[in-house]
């Protein structure tokens, strides 16, 4: 870059150019859909108290929704980044390892079980079920002979997700709650609104400060493990926080979208490839990036066929598993 190191280049270019493209896609998003909204509807939706029926689609419909798709993508792609960083593992995904299905199931249980169940007991339920999904995954690897291997572990985590998965549609047909429970699998942002952003945005972004300070004794641990206790790191200690928070965000993302997969895969290995090797870049730049990238496809999915919705978690899938195939094929390198 004409002389400037990577992490120079990252906090003069690409940090701004991250942040001008989710302004962009957040405001197209707001612009573009089934409903006829123009520029001058949505200056006046915000900064104004005119009253009107498209006023009340922008402030009450599109505002929680857009603002869902901003905070849950930032949380799926720095757990997906903390996770690839933690274990060195390319394939490391909040969804590809059994996370997101385990809180998918904790959502059944409290929808079949505790059918009063606020939004708050619905966020515990699923952090846990992610906790337990997790544990059996990282469980039935370190029980297997021999060292770990990433391709174990996400055969691992597919076995746990499609077990999972069919526990909670086994729960939905018994108790007659299988739309509710497909609404959430499916994955969306449909029905966002204003208490429950109120709820899970001060724990995303907590999630994210406590990721950011914890990003340079990632770096540290992702480059060897002994080096780090050689430095004085307490290994243990940071990855039973950095665990901590990939729960509190997968959980939380989960509360809110359901089960989407594959956005922490794509988007670490995106900006690994832009901002290099160093967590102190690569957890703010995911943030800032799985913001706009499901900004984008959540308005994707809304104008591709309006006044249709198709399923985000279907366009992220698209984008995903060809992704995923690709780290495969190029075997975690440069991780």
């Amino acid at each position: 870059m004409f002389g400037l190191s990577r992490r120079t280049a990252s906090m003069t270019i690409y940090f701004p150019a991250a942040v001008l493209l989710l302004l962009v896609m957040f405001y197209l998003s707001l612009i573009l859909g089934a409903a006829d909204i123009s520029r001058t509807d949505v200056w006046r939706a915000v900064f104004t108290r005119e009253s009107g029926e498209t006023y009340a689609i922008i402030r009450d419909i599109r505002l929680p929704r857009e603002v869902g798709a901003a905070v849950t993508g930032a949380a799926l792609a720095v757990s997906g980044a903390i996770m690839q960083g933690m274990t060195r593992n390319p394939l490391a995904e909040p969804g590809l390892l059994g996370l997101t299905a385990g809180a998918n199931l904790a959502l059944a249980v409290m929808l079949a079980f505790f059918p009063g169940s606020n939004y708050f007991g619905l966020m515990l339920a699923c952090m846990a079920g992610a906790t337990i999904a997790a544990a059996i995954v990282f469980g039935v690897n370190k029980a297997a002979r021999g060292p770990v291997s990433p391709f174990r572990i996400v055969l691992a985590g597919a076995a746990v997700t499609a077990f999972f998965h069919a526990m909670a549609e086994g729960l939905g047909l018994l108790f007659g709650i299988s739309k509710d429970v497909s609404m959430w699998t499916a994955g969306g942002l449909i029905g966002t609104s204003w208490s429950q952003l109120q709820l899970i945005s001060p724990i995303i972004l907590v999630g994210l400060l406590a990721a950011i300070l914890l990003s340079r004794q990632l770096t540290i641990l992702n480059l060897n493990e002994d080096v780090a206790t050689g430095l004085g790191q307490r290994t243990e200690l940071i990855k039973a926080l950095l665990f901590v928070l990939v729960i509190l965000l997968a959980g939380t993302a989960v509360a809110l979208v359901g089960n989407m997969a594959f956005i922490g895969l794509m988007i670490p290995h995106i900006v690994r490839s832009i901002v290099g090797t160093d967590y102190r870049m690569i957890i703010p730049m995911s943030a800032i990036v799985g913001a706009a990238f499901l900004l984008f496809a959540d308005t994707a999915g809304r104008t591709i066929n309006a006044p249709y919705e198709t399923p985000v978690a279907a366009l992220v899938a698209i984008l995903g598993l060809p992704f995923f195939l690709w780290i495969v094929k190029k075997g975690g390198k440069n991780l």
